[in-house]
């Protein structure tokens, strides 16, 4: 776990290695690891934002030879590959496989269950603000399919969040990542991207453990047990 925090926080200086040793097949490494962080279900914990920001960042770069459409494509289908796999498995095989056999062990049931919650309070939308949710993105196809929800509806709002996401991602690392500040604050900066962006997820969290410990004291109030006391 400290090497892929390591990773996350250095990913600059971590992609610049591996540009450097795997040249044009760096391409696919990246794309793959998007296509996994979405389309696995067991492996959410993988970068996502700060992956296209600082990918984008290097080809704006021109001593990478990178191109910018090249990542931003090859993202774009990786992300919708994925959720539609990711969709896939929650259709076909859903809780059964997350309640037994050695995959079950795999799954983050409780960011599975917060997952199944967000979709379940915003409905449809949810697809596309998950896209911008470490970790909720990863369960938010799995979860849409195990409600039941129609593939091609689904794959509407997925294109729509995949698009935008890679987009804003994309666009602010190829146009930003390479200011001197930026440089000089890389690591601070993809902490903040991935602070910012886990926040909806967290406030999410935190208003479902008031609203439970609200509910519990309601529950538990003298006058709730005077009044039940009297209808004895």
């Amino acid at each position: 776990m400290s090497t892929l925090i390591d990773f996350i926080l250095h990913i600059d200086t971590h992609l610049i290695q591996i540009v450097n040793q795997f040249g044009d097949a760096s391409y696919l490494i990246l794309f793959l690891i998007i296509f996994i962080e979405t389309g696995a279900v067991i492996l959410p914990f993988l970068p996502g934002d700060s992956l296209l920001f600082a990918a984008s960042a290097l080809a704006a770069n021109a001593s990478y030879h990178l191109n910018i459409w090249i990542f931003a494509f090859g993202f774009l289908i990786s992300c919708l590959l994925g959720d539609s796999i990711n969709f896939l498995i929650g259709q076909k095989i859903g809780k059964s496989l997350s309640n037994h056999s050695w995959f079950g062990k795999l799954i983050d049931k409780q960011s599975l269950e917060k997952a199944e919650a967000f979709f379940e309070k915003h409905g449809a939308p949810a697809i596309i603000l998950a896209r911008y949710m470490p970790i909720i993105r990863t369960f938010a196809p799995f979860a849409a399919a195990g409600s039941g929800f129609p593939y091609r509806r689904f794959i509407r709002y997925s294109i729509v969040g995949c698009v935008s996401w890679v987009a804003i991602c994309c666009s602010c690392g190829y146009f930003f990542g390479n200011l001197p500040f930026v440089q000089a604050h890389f690591s601070a900066i993809i902490l903040a991207i991935i602070v910012v962006t886990l926040m909806p997820a967290v406030i999410s969290f935190i208003k479902s453990k008031l609203s439970n410990k609200s509910a519990q004291v309601t529950v538990d109030s003298p006058l709730n047990q005077t009044q039940e006391q009297d209808g004895e």
